[in-house]
């Protein structure tokens, strides 16, 4: 949804607030597509605060379906979004200013849509898990160890002692 911002940035003490839905159903981070489970609706303010400047806020409550990072199982991730951002009149942003703002603003307008995408990358968090003790895979056969354990053999020797177990092998009679 566009947001026209013309008045907010000429008129002192404009505020300009609305709701609209945000209707995505999947989330791209990385180049990985995560459906949404459920999405609120986008409350937006606009305020004047010097000629040719304003703050725009976006909130919004979502929840995704993210794949735990240990065992894969999907997990909803909750995001309360609280995105603010200045946003300056295109004739009188500085080159920084205009590069800050070209994911969200086109001339006068502002992407509600594209805000809150990039508010979504800024708050995708590093690890997902199911529950904090996910015990995850097993290396040799795949199974979810927290269903139980697999019986496969997960030795995995110190490298760092490969030269003594060499030895050992060596004087090792067959």
């Amino acid at each position: 949804m566009l947001v026209n911002l013309t008045d907010v940035f000429t008129s002192d003490g404009k505020v300009i607030e609305t709701t609209c839905p945000y209707e995505a159903t999947t989330v791209i981070h990385e180049g990985v597509s995560y459906p949404v489970k459920e999405c609120g609706t986008v409350s937006f303010r606009a305020s004047h605060t010097a000629q040719g400047k304003a703050l725009a806020e976006a909130r919004l409550r979502m929840a995704v379906l993210i794949p735990c990072d240990r065992c894969l199982r999907e997990v909803e991730y909750a995001f309360d979004l609280h995105a603010v951002r200045p946003v300056v009149r295109p004739e009188f942003a500085n080159a920084e200013e205009l590069d800050e703002q070209a994911a969200f603003m086109e001339g006068y307008e502002l992407n509600i849509d594209s805000l809150i995408e990039d508010e979504i990358v800024m708050s995708w968090p590093m690890k997902v898990l199911c529950r904090p003790d996910c015990k995850g895979l097993c290396p040799v056969c795949g199974k979810d160890l927290n269903a139980g354990a697999c019986g496969c053999d997960t030795f995995v020797p110190d490298p760092r002692m490969a030269a003594i177990a060499d030895v050992f092998h060596e004087n090792k009679e067959v």
